[in-house]
């Protein structure tokens, strides 16, 4: 009779511990995609060529709870009107961004970035100095030309809390699938 209930016994503790690393497993999987796989499809081509419309990306959430943007971060914010938008980091809190003949300044210094990502052809509002707040951030779009960004009204500075989450892998289209760089 003893052998009888050790084996039962044994068996119930096997099962309970599959069920338990099961239900682990399953809670991490699960905090990891709300964390790190909120994804996000690009709409429009403001951010061509790094990313084009139709482009499935992941984001972020967890990032910006242990640190701020950084400059050329690419980011998901949310609009005023409730839209989510992705853009580049380019102006950080307390600085003092303008465009000045095709070129963005920072503080009067002329913002060094590869791929063009310095040139702007439209100032906008940053015609004149946009002072940024201590909570503010100006972003703009990779393709200049066709963005609607902190250069317009419409979306002015951003927030640091409209800030949603920095995008971080591109899962569709396939042959693209990999990292995103911020520069």
């Amino acid at each position: 009779m003893d052998f009888y209930q050790r084996e039962e016994t044994s068996t119930v503790r096997v099962v309970m511990s599959w069920v338990v690393d099961v239900t682990v497993v399953l809670a991490f999987a699960w905090f990891c995609l709300h964390s790190f796989g909120v994804q996000i499809v690009i709409a429009g081509q403001s951010m061509t060529p790094l990313l084009n419309s139709e482009d499935v990306v992941l984001m972020n959430k967890l990032v910006y709870d242990f640190k701020k943007p950084e400059r050329l971060d690419v980011v998901v914010f949310e609009r005023e009107d409730k839209k989510t938008n992705v853009k580049r980091v380019i102006g950080l809190p307390g600085e003092v961004v303008q465009i000045q003949g095709g070129y963005v300044y920072i503080d009067g210094e002329r913002l060094e970035a590869d791929d063009d990502l310095d040139h702007v052809s439209l100032a906008g509002l940053a015609e004149n100095p946009v002072e940024l707040a201590e909570d503010e951030y100006f972003l703009l779009g990779d393709n200049r030309d066709s963005s609607e960004d902190s250069r317009f009204a419409n979306v002015g500075n951003v927030k640091e809390g409209q800030i949603l989450g920095k995008v971080w892998f591109r899962v569709h289209p396939l042959m693209e699938i990999g990292p995103v760089f911020s520069h």
